[in-house]
């Protein structure tokens, strides 16, 4: 339920005047063609401003179109986004160029409900393309427009609850304009969110544009909305994470295709902290002719559902097997990506 809707229609006026003369300069405000703000949008999923920056620079440096997306290698792709996370973003990426070399000639359409068609692009990334680079009249809700609407109108809904996003998108969609009005709408609603209407922190109201209509501000319940279930608590997994090196090469090996960092390269590993009598015996069961042992760490990385907690071993072999490919440091850190949870021991690769 939400409370004053009528106020929207000046609200929605007032953050377009707000952001376009208090914008923050960012390399895909610059240039919002269709691509970039595709590119963008991905990257910025789950991933802050300050991060995406360098790669996206990098990626349009090298990936400069659709046509030059479609045609990159997997693993090239997947080098450009190491340390990005969550690379099914990547990977969906080229299956799409590929789709719009096929069926739009290497056009972008300018139709939300097509571009959601393509993988990777739901709603949102629907949305923001559309209203940013072709001036649709098309809302972009994520998680920061959620955030500042529910306080707008003290809107009480869950907004886990997928029909809350629903009436929300509704409700913007009747008052939201077109042509640059739309990109500035789009752009400013996230930036509101992102620098002033801020998650688990008190927000700065005081430089908030819509302030005096804003209801939970009124009511001084800024800190009440948005209103949201509790998640299911992250599942913890323990590993034993093995450098295992043979002369100046190390041990790598390719994840399977499905599951967590699929096809991405790793270091060796298995299931639970071993000791080191289960790891002389993982050595002989791999066919490694272990000739000494040295404990590298401990530590952990967080993925959304899923906390790794990974002890490390350094394991000097007599010989390379072929159950792995052997590669230099350099050689993994220029052409394998490595997903960011082995990054601590990767760091280890050139003190050895």
């Amino acid at each position: 339920m939400v409370q004053n809707p009528d106020t929207l229609p000046e609200a929605l006026l007032l953050i377009r005047q707000w952001y376009a003369a208090s914008r923050r300069l960012l390399p895909w405000r610059e240039d919002p063609t269709p691509y970039h703000t595709w590119i963008a949008e991905i990257m910025l999923q789950q991933t802050r401003i300050e991060a995406v920056i360098p790669y996206y620079t990098r990626f349009l440096r090298e990936l400069p179109d659709v046509a030059s997306l479609a045609a990159v290698s997997e693993d090239r792709l997947l080098k450009l986004w190491e340390g990005l996370g969550y690379y099914s973003r990547a990977r969906n990426l080229k299956k799409a160029a590929l789709m719009i070399m096929e069926r739009w000639n290497g056009v972008i359409p300018a139709d939300a409900e097509e571009l959601k068609k393509l993988p990777g692009i739901g709603d949102y990334t629907a949305g923001s393309i559309a209203s940013i680079a072709f001036g649709l009249p098309e809302p972009a809700v994520d998680g920061n427009v959620m955030r500042v609407m529910t306080r707008l109108l003290a809107c009480s809904d869950d907004i886990s609850v997928p029909a809350t996003k629903k009436s929300i998108t509704v409700l913007l969609r009747a008052e939201y304009p077109s042509g640059e009005q739309a990109a500035l709408l789009t752009e400013g609603i996230m930036e509101l969110g992102e620098t002033v209407c801020l998650p688990n922190a008190v927000p700065r109201c005081e430089n908030c544009p819509i302030r005096g209509l804003c209801t939970a501000h009124q009511e001084g319940e800024e800190l009440s909305y948005p209103v949201k279930s509790a998640g299911k608590a992250r599942r913890i997994e323990e590993k034993t994470v093995f450098l295992l090196h043979c002369g100046s090469r190390f041990a790598i090996r390719r994840r399977p295709e499905g599951g967590l960092l699929a096809g991405l390269w790793e270091f060796p590993n298995c299931d639970g902290i071993l000791s080191a009598e289960e790891i002389a015996d993982y050595a002989a069961a791999n066919g490694l002719h272990m000739m000494s042992l040295e404990p590298l760490g401990d530590t952990k990385h967080v993925f959304t559902h899923v906390e790794w907690n990974m002890s490390g071993w350094l394991l000097n072999c007599a010989e390379e097997t072929a159950a792995f490919s052997w590669k230099t440091p350099e050689e993994i850190s220029q052409g394998y990506s490595l997903p960011t949870a082995f990054r601590f021991y990767q760091k280890k690769l050139d003190a050895v």
